[in-house]
């Protein structure tokens, strides 16, 4: 027999070694799974320097102040500012001055809150971390057989799975109760009733550009171009400025005749000149991006996008239903106006609109 087919005449090779393990064993070291625990603390500045902790007081403190002036900016807001007070915001263009100095100033306010209580806890708040150790969150079995009893001796005293009468008229009270809560919702403002309904598109109501503020001529309107229009009569300054063109707001396109496949998007139009309403029908947002070679339209919150060479319908995106279209015409002086409303309500299908 050979000497490798003879594991007795190497009986060396077998042998544990000093640690405790044979050739071509691997020695076992310790537990590959232990708490490597926590890495060792290091201080910030601010713990070793006084200076700079009193630096990082003063930031904080500065921002609570900024904030405390900006809730008093806010309270002024109401008694500065009208309701129908206009102001030109560049680049935003005109807002309501109550509204944007109402948002800059709580905006400021609840940042600087924000900052301060962040830049507190980094700088000057104690950062050694802490360990806990987990023990069972569940109750021992006697705990929970007591609760049990208990709860079961609580509903037999109570009578209420007997007395009918009480349950049910408890259970009534209850559902009552938060229709009062309901009955204030009614004090958020006047019901909309047909206001929703109706524009300020009329039969006669001139088309005005919203960039240069003159009646639109169809020889102003080329081909693949996007145009925003306004009634005629409405002014930027108005009280119900911003009400209104939440409404009427309008784009104008101008499509080859033979392009448009809806029959009585056609009839509607003026040489190719399509009028729809600029408010998307998902949410309300303003459309304001178009696609030259497709003709459609995309709205730049949910991407919703609509084909107005196809009566506006949705194509993609989560609108509901295809953009209401204006008729127009041309009058006596070769300017485009309406020939009556919209064919249906603008904006979103929620029950709000009257």
């Amino acid at each position: 027999m050979s000497q490798e087919e003879n594991p007795e005449q190497h009986p060396a090779e077998n042998l544990p070694d000093e640690h405790g393990a044979g050739h071509g064993e691997v020695a076992r070291t310790g537990d590959p799974f232990a708490d490597p625990g926590l890495p060792p603390h290091e201080p910030r500045i601010q713990d070793i320097d006084e200076a700079a902790a009193k630096r990082s007081e003063r930031a904080v403190a500065g921002l609570f102040t900024l904030s405390m002036l900006a809730t008093v900016a806010f309270i002024a807001s109401f008694v500065i500012f009208p309701v129908d007070k206009n102001i030109y915001i560049f680049p935003i263009g005109h807002v309501s001055a109550l509204n944007f100095s109402l948002g800059v100033s709580l905006g400021v306010a609840l940042l600087a809150i924000g900052a301060g209580a962040v830049h507190w806890a980094r700088t000057l708040m104690s950062d050694k971390e802490m360990t806990d150790e987990r023990h069972p969150v569940d109750a021992d079995p006697e705990v929970k057989a007591q609760v049990l009893a208990d709860f079961a001796a609580g509903a037999a005293e109570s009578g209420f799975g007997r007395r009918k009468l009480i349950r049910n008229t408890m259970f009534g009270a209850m559902a009552l109760v938060p229709l009062a809560g309901v009955v204030l919702l009614r004090d958020l403002g006047p019901l909309p009733e047909k206001k929703l309904r109706k524009t300020l598109w009329a039969k006669g109501k001139q088309l005005i550009n919203m960039n240069t503020m003159e009646p639109l001529r169809p020889e102003d309107v080329a081909v693949g171009s996007l145009t925003f229009a306004m009634p005629d009569g409405l002014k930027e300054d108005s009280e119900e400025f911003q009400k209104q063109i939440a409404k009427a707001a309008l784009m104008i396109v101008r499509l080859q005749p033979e392009e448009i496949k809806d029959k009585r998007e056609l009839e509607w139009s003026h040489q190719g000149i399509v009028a729809y309403s600029k408010i998307c029908t998902h949410v309300g947002c303003p459309i304001s991006l178009y696609e030259q070679q497709t003709h459609h339209v995309l709205c730049p919150c949910h991407q919703s996008t609509f084909d107005l060479a196809d009566g506006a319908r949705v194509i993609f995106g989560p609108a509901g239903h295809a953009l209401p279209q204006l008729r127009i015409g041309v009058n006596s002086q070769g300017n485009l106006e309406a020939l009556g409303d919209f064919d249906e309500p603008v904006g979103p299908a929620f029950w709000e609109r009257g």
